[in-house]
């Protein structure tokens, strides 16, 4: 089978394609064929060997997110069988409840391989079928990006309807929170650089969009398409730099929920007596349990919601995946088809 590794951490001239030998699915295991995948910001960062001593710096195959077709399963499996469609989950051993350090530690294409190969092995309970609405490249679009924005809004952000959601950018986990919010009655707010992009979010549903290269105070004006009151959750994805305008952009007693660092991972110039004064939670966002997957499932379907698949790149060309996700170009998410 071939496969794609990351031989060195030294960013994207570190992959190599490889050929590996066929694996077989042992007892209580499930054989997939993988049809596709997608690269989310966090894979970048592990090219280079971001996730220091949390990744594997040699061998690795990449990508957390991958969605295929079972070959066959071992004795002992009564969950799938062959045929059936299936999408892994991120965190593969968080089932249910709240996650404790066994159940998140363990992520594929981080410190163990992930799924930028033909074929691959997994447990039973890493895996979801796949919706029959669903093609494969967009269930391969949802195990971080599409969870992570169902947690910030729904299982841990509890949009209400009329709830005010700003979201930063028009990126995987943006444009999934915009969708989710929209479905559950909020208005959104999406920030973007790119007045084509601000465009095309509008045309999801956005209720206002503002560009933050053009209004440096965004925060304020966020505020003020509130009438002065605040929005009720941002979905805070830059980090450093965008921190301390979504303080000021968020409502008292209003929730930042935290999930990226595009920018840096300090607090900066935060205005942090604005998180005690006025009772903001900052709540960090890890993704979602199995459970959480398939309530996000079943609500997709439901209203119908389809990701936004910016471009989807063969599998011989991944290295141009990873580099057209770091220019920034992309609208939704970036995903590989495999040959």
């Amino acid at each position: 089978m071939k496969a794609i590794v990351l031989k060195s951490a030294i960013g994207i001239t570190g992959l190599q394609m490889t050929d590996l030998p066929d694996p077989m699915a042992g007892p209580g295991q499930v054989l997939v064929r993988m049809r596709a995948a997608s690269i989310n910001y966090r894979d970048c960062l592990i090219l280079r060997g971001g996730y220091r001593s949390q990744q594997k710096h040699e061998n690795l195959i990449p990508l957390s997110d991958g969605a295929g077709e079972v070959v066959n399963v071992g004795d002992g499996v009564d969950l799938f069988q062959a045929g059936d469609r299936v999408t892994a989950l991120f965190c593969p051993d968080w089932i249910a409840g709240e996650p404790d350090s066994e159940t998140i530690d363990g992520h594929f294409g981080r410190d163990q391989d992930g799924m930028l190969v033909e074929l691959k092995v997994f447990q039973p309970h890493q895996l979801v079928r796949t919706p029959d609405f669903l093609s494969d490249v967009e269930a391969a679009s949802l195990p971080c990006a599409g969870l992570t924005a169902w947690s910030a809004i729904v299982a841990d952000g509890h949009t209400k309807p009329g709830d005010i959601i700003l979201t930063q950018g028009t990126g995987g986990v943006s444009l999934f929170a915009l969708q989710f919010a929209k479905c559950a009655g909020g208005k959104v707010i999406v920030t973007s650089s790119s007045d084509d992009k601000r465009d095309r979010a509008k045309g999801l549903g956005a209720d206002n969009t503002i560009n933050y290269r053009d209004d440096p105070g965004w925060g304020k004006t966020a505020r003020n398409l509130t009438g002065g009151c605040g929005v009720d959750n941002v979905v805070e994805l830059g980090g450093t730099e965008t921190l301390k305008q979504s303080l000021i952009a968020v409502r008292p007693g209003g929730t930042l929920s935290m999930i990226g660092v595009l920018s840096g991972a300090s607090f900066g110039d935060a205005l942090l007596p604005y998180v005690v004064s006025r009772k903001i939670r900052m709540q960090g966002v890890t993704v979602g349990s199995r459970h959480h997957m398939l309530d996000m499932l079943r609500a997709m379907e439901v209203h119908d919601i389809h990701p936004v698949i910016g471009q989807a790149f063969p599998f011989s060309e991944a290295a141009d995946a990873f580099q057209y996700l770091e220019s920034g170009a992309h609208f939704g998410k970036v995903c590989i088809a495999f040959d």
